[in-house]
């Protein structure tokens, strides 16, 4: 076949297409020590910055949507800040009311009679849940192919729900997936006690037809008899505008994209860690990994502690660097987000899931409250009460559990904060 490389700017994607029928490689040959430099992609830098406040939002939406009277006092958000994602600088509730549009404030009273900042949901923002639960309900099926092809990458078919949680935003999995979604789906799904004493979620059935990775369907759907039957399958390439690769780099990348794709819904204990042909693979179960997103990007933290359930080597998260054209990795609000570059043109996600419409409208409601409450249009509620502001200020994020306990405490049955994989002892 004709030997090509297309390397386009930002948003066009090219395959690499060689591939010589009985294609014969040895693991012999170990890992090819290339590096391919980092390059800024504002486009996608742009996509990853617009998303930390909406994220953070929509989350405290959800946490207070599900209580009773639809409004929680500012101690009780503290303490799950750190599923927030926001700076550790910035205070909860200077975040809260940054977005007046969403969240309304209000006051309840602790035992000893003082009064308490206390935030519900505008009624625009109660709306627009509602539309969001609605996308849940009809889109339960994908959602939970979306979770059972997750654990299909694992070696035991089992993650800690730790470890779901880091990524169930990403995956587009509801707040409550644990109440709402699990429960309802005892043929696929069991918690178990992992030997770490946490919980685990353990997938019930193996499904072969969910068991095709979506670089087989295109290439399937290109009619790549020959690829698929030689078994090596190119990953969509496109770097940067701007981007210089040196010749050197350019063989190799042509070399590689030649060897032998692994599917990463099968066994690969076989394959020596050390060669570019295991490399591959890890590339592929990544490549996996982003497409089950609905958004094809998550934090590169999300995903460093899944070395041992994907059974994948030391220092996997090097294939982010040495794969520039596959991946792109933002630094962006001060962490590290991996992006899977054929997934957008430009800011422009190809594929779109109903809940990104959600998200999107969501983003829209907090750049309007944003905008109105700085050109003054929330001032004059502000003014009427500034012994309220200087409350405010005096038990924002600063009352301990001890002293405030309410009855929604009970949900609050999983870690708060997920800095690495390891067991948390959750003070709740």
């Amino acid at each position: 076949m004709v030997q090509c490389l297309l390397f386009n700017r930002a948003g066009q994607f090219g395959f690499v297409y060689r591939y010589k029928k009985g294609f014969d490689y040895q693991q012999k040959c170990g890992l090819v020590n290339v590096k391919l430099k980092w390059a800024k992609d504002r486009a996608l830098d742009g996509v990853v910055a617009g998303e930390r406040d909406v994220r953070a939002a929509c989350i405290l939406v959800s946490m207070i949507s599900s209580t009773r009277q639809c409004r929680l006092p500012i101690y009780h958000l503290s303490r799950r800040r750190g599923q927030l994602g926001l700076p550790h600088d910035l205070k909860l509730s200077t975040f809260v009311r940054r977005y007046p549009s969403v969240f309304h404030e209000s006051y309840v009273f602790d035992s000893g009679g003082t009064r308490v900042p206390c935030f519900g949901l505008a009624p625009e923002a109660l709306e627009l849940h509602g539309e969001e639960l609605n996308v849940f309900e009809e889109n339960r099926m994908d959602i939970v192919n979306r979770l059972r092809k997750l654990l299909m990458l694992t070696r035991e078919w089992t993650l800690p729900l730790q470890t779901i949680d880091q990524l169930k935003w990403d995956l587009g999995l509801p707040y409550d997936y644990h109440t709402s979604l699990i429960p309802y789906h005892p043929e696929l799904f069991s918690l178990v006690n992992l030997p770490d004493d946490r919980v685990g979620l353990k997938l019930l059935s193996w499904d072969d037809e969910l068991a095709v990775s979506e670089l087989e369907k295109n290439a399937a759907l290109q009619q790549n008899e020959e690829d698929m039957k030689d078994g090596c399958l190119a990953f969509p390439i496109g770097f940067t505008r701007g981007f210089g690769l040196k010749r050197k780099c350019m063989d190799w990348l042509k070399e590689w994209q030649r060897l032998p794709y692994t599917s990463p819904y099968t066994d690969a204990s076989h394959l020596d860690p050390r060669t570019d042909v295991s490399e591959k693979r890890i590339v592929g179960v990544f490549h996996e990994l982003l497409h089950l997103t609905i958004q094809k990007k998550t934090e590169r933290k999300n995903v460093s502690n899944l070395r041992m359930p994907l059974a994948l080597p030391q220092k996997f998260t090097k294939v982010f660097e040495r794969h520039p054209g596959i991946f792109y990795l933002s630094r962006k609000n001060d962490t590290q987000t991996v992006v899977l570059r054929e997934a957008y043109d430009r800011q422009k996600l190809l594929q779109r899931h109903p809940l990104v419409e959600i998200r999107e409208r969501f983003a829209s409601m907090l750049s309007k409250g944003l905008l109105d409450r700085s050109r003054g249009l929330y001032k004059t509620s502000e003014d009427s009460d500034l012994e309220h502001e200087r409350l405010n200020d005096a038990y924002d994020d600063e009352i301990s559990d001890n002293q405030c306990i309410s009855e929604e405490e009970s949900c609050c049955d999983l870690p708060s904060k997920y800095d690495s994989d390891e067991p948390v002892h959750d003070p709740c």
